[in-house]
């Protein structure tokens, strides 16, 4: 099938997609079968999306075969990455069921983007998430790329409101922010903070990308910039707590206290406290004693968490908190 491709290596053992009956389950669907259309999500590079410099983007490639009888994994073969350097020979690698969704649907009606949109970005041949942080005239944005850690200015054509695949069916997963957008007045003021406001950072540290976790405001340092030192992180000689210049994109308040009364369910989003700071993934299997097995797919990873450690993973935007 043609596809998007999201890059993993271990392929679970068990999984209901295989298992189910198409009538019965919304989940069996025909996007993993040989030859058809897919969305491939990567964490890799150009020329092997495995590398750390493509995590996270979503390739267009078809599916070549099922690698064994009774396997998770697929050879897949991408639209527009390549093997070699000259160009002629389709990049074909071996993933996991999970990394592969179908192609996007166009959207039913036009979308109206605006500024701190959060966006699919079409960018290097895949598409990248991002935000927009201006825009200019001539239907063009300047959308600020998390993988790249810049900003580049693309034309409308190349957005798209960021979705996922859960369960067979696509979920936009802005769609009630995008809606309050459309019927109220949209401030374009980024948020300002207050010295000593305790807030959560993303990062971009090298092995710390995507993780959230919490500083206090120090002092504003520049144009939507501000001094902040970690709550938990450290300096290289664990002098003192670790002190950087942020974007004020990549700052958000601490979220609010969210109850889980009757414990977590398979293929919610979560946040997970790992590291000293915290983590977006989905509860992949049900564990005893209020455990959980959480699969980080940015990172090809799972690891057992207790209840006490994982919160429901919520979404700042447009200074509302929301749950996806």
């Amino acid at each position: 099938p043609r596809f998007f491709y999201q890059k993993k290596k271990k392929s679970p053992r068990f999984h209901p997609f295989f298992t189910c009956n198409s009538a019965r389950n919304p989940r069996c669907r025909t996007h993993l079968l040989r030859g058809s259309p897919n969305s491939i999500r990567a964490t890799g590079s150009r020329s092997a999306p495995r590398d750390v410099g493509f995590r996270g983007s979503w390739y267009a490639g078809t599916v070549v075969r099922r690698e064994a009888k009774n396997t998770n994994r697929y050879v897949v073969e991408y639209d527009q990455l390549y093997a070699d350097e000259s160009g002629e020979k389709l990049l074909q690698e071996t993933l996991d069921w999970v990394q592969l969704r179908p192609p996007l649907p166009p959207p039913e009606k036009k979308v109206q983007f605006k500024f701190e949109d959060e966006v699919e970005a079409f960018y290097s041949d895949g598409w990248w998430e991002g935000a927009i942080i201006a825009e200019h005239s001539g239907g063009k944005f300047a959308v600020f790329l998390r993988g790249f850690d810049e900003q580049i200015v693309l034309e409308e054509k190349d957005l798209r409101l960021p979705v996922q695949w859960v369960q067979g069916k696509w979920e936009p997963r802005f769609e009630q922010v995008q809606r309050e957008k459309e019927n109220s007045n949209f401030s374009k003021e980024v948020m300002k903070f207050t010295q000593g406001m305790q807030v959560e950072v993303l990062t971009d540290e090298d092995g710390l990308k995507g993780a959230w976790f919490a500083a206090t405001i120090i002092e504003p340092s520049g144009e939507d910039k501000y001094l902040i030192e970690y709550l938990s992180l450290r300096n290289d000689d664990d002098t003192e707590f670790l002190r950087e210049v942020i974007r004020a994109c990549n700052i958000r308040p601490c979220p609010p206290d969210f109850i889980v009364v009757d414990g977590f369910k398979v293929w919610d989003a979560v946040d997970a406290y790992y590291n000293e700071g915290w983590w977006v993934g989905v509860i992949a299997k049900v564990l005893i004693n209020s455990n959980y097995e959480v699969n980080f797919i940015e990172y090809d990873e799972k690891t057992t968490f207790n209840q006490a450690d994982l919160r429901p993973h919520q979404d700042w935007l447009n200074g509302k908190w929301v749950v996806p």
